[in-house]
């Protein structure tokens, strides 16, 4: 069965289907459909789950080991197939032909693909996977759908704009997906819930490029001290708001721990880097900042932003971009007392 990623939703409330295929070369769209059917299956108890990776060393009968190993347990358990190419192969595509044949009970295969070609969509592996299971095709968004995207997509926030203000924010995020989810966090942690005027969103987005944020964050993650002191000072001297600052501060720190947790359960890197869409260019940036900095250390700058939090709303007194700046050094592993 084929559906619309906006027909997801319904069908999980209506009944779980035994497998799942969600492809395309949208990673936030895949990203949040794969999340949310991993939600409505834990919901439904299927507690367990087991992260298949297929990169050149993966073997097939793996899936099939996974499958029966489901026999000798009772829980209920995802099978969460990674397959980054789009394409099984000739022994991958026997797999899912027998796996779909035999679905092992109380089990949800959820297979999510790079991009795939039309033809794909011929080939038998992918007609036995559309009569047992669900199959979710994304596309990158453009014209009306993209503004009915952000417009859904501040809603979920407690925002909204009117037609024009979307038409502001559709134009710089360029129909990046992933920037324009940052853009509209970026809008409610400065102005909260509420209708946003066109002013306030081009205030925040029209011209990002003299914020630096971003550039902040690579700088502590290649732990440049004196880029980082010019980036704050200069995000400072132009009024940019604090709020934003502690923002990526905090969503940083907050990937860095995730990415720390999944590689640490066995988990490949280049599919934690993928499903945390870590790209080619911040690859090695990530990298260095993992090697530098431990558990420990991560979840302080995550305490230091909870109080930073507090100096911003005014219930704790303090300079918050001193305290800002104490948590940028975090990031280079430097140990600054704070009180």
């Amino acid at each position: 069965m084929r559906i619309k990623p906006e027909q997801l939703k319904s069908s999980l409330q209506k009944k779980l289907m035994p497998v799942y295929f969600l492809t395309g070369d949208e990673p936030l769209q895949l990203a949040e459909l794969a999340d949310a059917i991993r939600q409505s299956a834990k919901d439904s108890g299927f507690e367990n789950r087991e992260i298949l990776s297929v990169d050149h060393s993966f073997q097939w009968h793996e899936l099939a080991f996974a499958a029966d190993s489901l026999s000798i347990f009772s829980d209920k358990k995802v099978l969460d197939l990674r397959l980054p190419s789009g394409s099984p192969g000739i022994e991958g595509s026997k797999a899912l032909i027998n796996y779909c044949e035999r679905i092992p009970e109380e089990t949800i295969l959820l297979i999510t693909a790079g991009k795939v070609s039309s033809s794909t969509f011929k080939a038998k592996w992918m007609d036995a996977i559309d009569k047992k299971g669900v199959i979710i095709q994304v596309w990158p968004l453009d014209g009306q759908d993209l503004l009915r995207w952000l417009d859904h997509r501040m809603q979920q926030r407690g925002i909204s704009t009117d037609s024009e203000g979307l038409r502001i924010l559709a134009s710089r995020i360029e129909g990046n997906l992933l920037a324009a989810a940052q853009e509209i966090e970026k809008l409610y942690v400065l102005y909260g819930t509420g209708k946003l005027s066109n002013q306030q969103i081009f205030d925040v987005v029209a011209d990002s490029s003299r914020y630096d944020v971003f550039k902040l964050i690579d700088a502590l993650l290649s732990s440049d001290i004196n880029r980082i002191l010019k980036i704050l000072t200069a995000l400072r001297s132009e009024g940019i708001a604090a709020p934003i600052v502690l923002w990526a501060l905090t969503r940083e720190a907050r990937t860095l721990i995730k990415i720390k947790t999944a590689l640490s359960q066995g988990q490949n890197k280049e599919t934690v880097f993928t499903a945390n869409q870590i790209w080619d260019k911040r690859k090695q940036l990530i990298n260095n900042a993992l090697n530098r900095l431990n558990d420990n250390q991560l979840n302080g700058i995550l305490v230091l932003s909870a109080k930073a939090d507090r100096q911003i709303k005014g219930q704790e007194q303090g300079d918050i971009w001193e305290l800002m700046l104490v948590i940028c050094l975090k990031f280079t592993s430097i140990e600054i007392g704070t009180h």
